[in-house]
């Protein structure tokens, strides 16, 4: 099992100026970044993958889905923007030798409806255009894509297993799959472990963050039973902490975070590594 820290821990948005980011990680145990790509233009490619070859840690690519970037959108336009990032994130994962491109990449995260049945499956349909489209363009440049569902505050589309579980099929590509996310399972899941090995083969990408979005290990989260669970849906793959920096106001917003969850960033970080290795070994 390799372990991995998230760049929104610490910064927003990653960028050259912190690239010393895989040396703290790599110094505090994790086998793996996972940078997200909140603008594509701050993100050079060269200049990272030589700083993680030099520190020995591998990366990992995550997307951050707004507004512009919503692929179940009416507006064409938009729909075409959201793929065209996808593109993106994909050409950095296979620079980088990411293996996937995770996150809500369905819609754009805040987006809250009381949509029609009608409206509701048209908004389906405009997805799964999409999805196809994009998972395809990551099928051939080997990478996979990891389909996030959210909790209900942060959309209105895709909250739970059962229902990415629809998504995939409709997008029937093998190469799409899921991100699973303790925070948000801890609230939409009736049995989180019982979601887990229902996802089984199609998880491709693990977050792991307490119920509070804070540290592993510090909140009520069964971490037991997702331990167990994982086990027995055959994952075997990285598994991460998420969390965010109240300090960083835009992103703090955004996720709700209106208080420190910890003593420090680098205690989060620290503090939820030691139990999950405790955990997993």
């Amino acid at each position: 099992m390799k372990f991995g820290a998230s760049t929104f821990i610490w910064v927003s948005p990653f960028s050259n100026a912190t690239l010393d980011l895989a040396d703290k990680v790599r110094k505090m145990g994790f086998d793996i970044l996972e940078i997200c790509i909140e603008d594509p233009k701050t993100i050079d490619p060269k200049s990272i993958r030589q700083r993680l070859e030099k520190t020995g840690i591998e990366a990992l690519i995550c997307g951050a889905f707004g507004p512009d970037r919503d692929a179940s959108s009416e507006d064409p336009a938009v729909r075409g923007q959201a793929v065209d990032y996808i593109k993106k994130c994909i050409d950095f994962a296979r620079e980088l030798k990411s293996p996937v491109v995770a996150g809500p990449m369905y819609s754009a995260v805040g987006k809250t409806r009381l949509l029609s049945k009608d409206e509701k499956q048209k908004q389906w349909q405009l997805a799964v255009d999409s999805l196809r489209k994009a998972g395809d363009y990551a099928g051939e440049h080997g990478v996979k894509l990891a389909i996030e569902p959210l909790n209900r505050f942060e959309t209105d589309f895709i909250n739970t297993v059962e229902q990415g579980l629809e998504l995939l099929d409709q997008i029937a590509n093998p190469n799409v799959g899921f991100l699973l996310d303790t925070f948000h399972m801890n609230i939409e899941e009736k049995d989180v472990a019982a979601a887990i090995r229902r996802a089984g083969s199609k998880i491709f990408h693990f977050h792991t963050c307490e119920n509070d979005r804070g540290t592993p290990g510090t909140g009520h989260v069964e971490w037991s039973s997702v331990r167990d669970s994982l086990k027995d849906a055959g994952y075997e793959g990285p598994v991460v902490i998420e969390a965010f920096n109240s300090e960083i106001k835009e992103i703090a917003r955004a996720v709700a975070l209106w208080r420190p969850l910890a003593a420090s960033p680098d205690s989060l970080a620290v503090d939820g590594l030691h139990f999950l290795k405790q955990l997993f070994s």
